[in-house]
């Protein structure tokens, strides 16, 4: 059976509904005013030194604090807290480590019952920590549809819902209407409502509200300061000025690593979405306001803003030669084009609905789809990266980690073999570019070939790497 996605180029209607966008990401786009923090422009001591000011470098500085509220830290940010990756996803919160159950039976097998265990008492620790901290990120506690749009895919979410209430998850299976009682669009033939373990937030306010409340525990925030330079002794380099530090922490995400060994790691994915103007929700029902996937290979995500607006993104995962990542890439028209005839396809009730606005972001994609961790320079620092897009809530978890590595702790998460094990390491350019342009291509043919992966993807699941989105 063909794909359900148009394959003929997007119209000059489809162009027209983004045409008036603001290429800005909406969850950024609607946080107040603030002033921003002071650049570093002198030479500090710090007992700690975070570099990156997202959820994980956000989240290292609170834990921080709270073991040891007299340690002096430092957080550097090379823009403005939570203007990357932690300010442009769809803010869906889950529960899982690994990216999935799945995924992490398939790599972690031996561990899989302590991971989800950690995964859920990672997601009840943040919803507890926004009443705490007194962080409204618009937190909706509401599951996740994952909604088939072949026949062949409904025995796929059978599977997973089996999966799933194995490990304790709370789920249901709803047949066509049932489906299109909760959201109403001719194409889905099914879906599985995971009820427990996946929320949504407002990704913009979480991280702003966790900039806030490290300042509160007295942590020390330079915006405008990117790092130039390591150096062994642990000092941390910037334009104007230098930290000279007992530990340091990188929660650099896509962006060009401080450890070159990094760089074998990660590959900078670019993900695109829109958002509507507010639509009549009565046009779609959504009443429950779940956030929603597909089951494609190329897949989107979708869900509803707290002023009804829909927010549609995914399907495209752009990589570029080199791996590049800045402003520059954030504007994809082709992707944005294809979004918007791939929307109207799914609601064709909502025609005439215009997007206001557009953004993308770099993925910080690792070959196990997880956040994977390591030290440099005599374990002077730590890192956590690679939560290949389901980083909300993990990278809590991962910042706890990190943490916990460079200050010497012990404990059933430093144990784990997720933690002390790299995944498998991708190829230099050019092989880089050829190896992922070529699985793109294989994950969109299988899309079109009933599922079915060939011998490429095959042969990447007997590596090891396995790409399933």
């Amino acid at each position: 059976m063909p794909s359900p996605w148009p394959a003929a180029t997007p119209t000059a209607a489809h162009r027209s509904a983004f045409a008036d966008a603001v290429p800005r990401s909406f969850w950024l786009d609607t946080l107040p005013d603030r002033a921003p923090h002071p650049p570093l422009e002198e030479t500090v001591d710090a007992d700690l030194c975070i570099v990156g000011g997202g959820y994980t470098g956000l989240w290292a500085a609170l834990y921080a604090k709270s073991l040891a509220p007299a340690r002096d830290v430092v957080l550097l940010e090379a823009t403005r807290c939570g203007s990357g990756a932690s300010g442009r996803n769809g803010g869906f919160v889950q529960s899982s480590l690994t990216h999935g159950t799945r995924n992490g039976l398939t790599r972690f097998p031996d561990e899989i019952d302590i991971l989800e265990r950690l995964g859920r008492e990672n997601y009840d620790g943040l919803a507890q920590d926004l009443i705490d901290l007194n962080i409204d990120a618009e937190f909706e506690a509401n599951g996740d549809l994952v909604v088939a749009v072949e026949p062949r895919e409904l025995a796929d979410l059978a599977e997973e819902a089996e999966l799933l209430r194995r490990f304790g998850y709370e789920t249901e299976l709803l047949d066509s209407d049932q489906t299109r009682k909760q959201i109403d669009s001719r194409l889905f033939l099914g879906a599985l409502w995971i009820r427990t373990g996946s929320g949504l937030v407002h990704p913009g306010k979480l991280a702003d509200g966790l900039r806030a409340a490290a300042i509160r525990a007295g942590v020390r925030i330079h915006e405008h300061t990117p790092v130039r330079q390591l150096q062994s002794g642990g000092s941390v380099i910037t334009d104007a000025g230098v930290v000279n530090a007992r530990g340091v922490l990188l929660a650099t995400s896509a962006y060009p690593p401080l450890v070159s060994a990094i760089r074998h790691y990660v590959a900078p994915v670019y993900d695109y979405a829109l958002v509507t103007e507010p639509v009549d929700l009565r046009l779609v029902g959504w009443q429950r306001r779940q956030g929603v996937s597909d089951m494609g290979n190329q897949f989107h995500y979708y869900r509803l803003t707290a002023d009804g607006r829909i927010l549609w993104g995914g399907y495209d995962a752009v990589y570029r030669y080199g791996g590049p990542v800045g402003p520059h890439l954030d504007d994809h028209e082709p992707s944005f084009a294809r979004l918007s005839q791939q929307f109207f396809t799914a609601f064709p009730q909502l025609e005439g609905v215009r997007f206001s606005h557009r953004w993308g972001g770099a993925i910080d994609t690792c070959s196990r789809f997880s956040v994977f961790f390591g030290r440099a320079l005599g374990g002077r620092v730590t890192y956590a990266l690679g939560y290949t897009g389901l980083g909300v809530a993990a990278s809590r978890f991962g910042a706890r980690v990190a943490l916990d590595l460079l200050d010497g702790r012990t404990n059933e998460a430093t144990e784990l073999a997720m933690v002390r094990r790299r995944p498998l390491p991708f190829p230099p350019e050019p092989l880089r570019s050829a190896v992922i342009q070529l699985t793109r291509n294989r994950l969109a043919a299988a899309d079109r070939n009933d599922g079915r992966r060939g011998l490429w993807l095959s042969t990447l699941d007997r590596l090891g790497l396995g790409f399933d989105s």
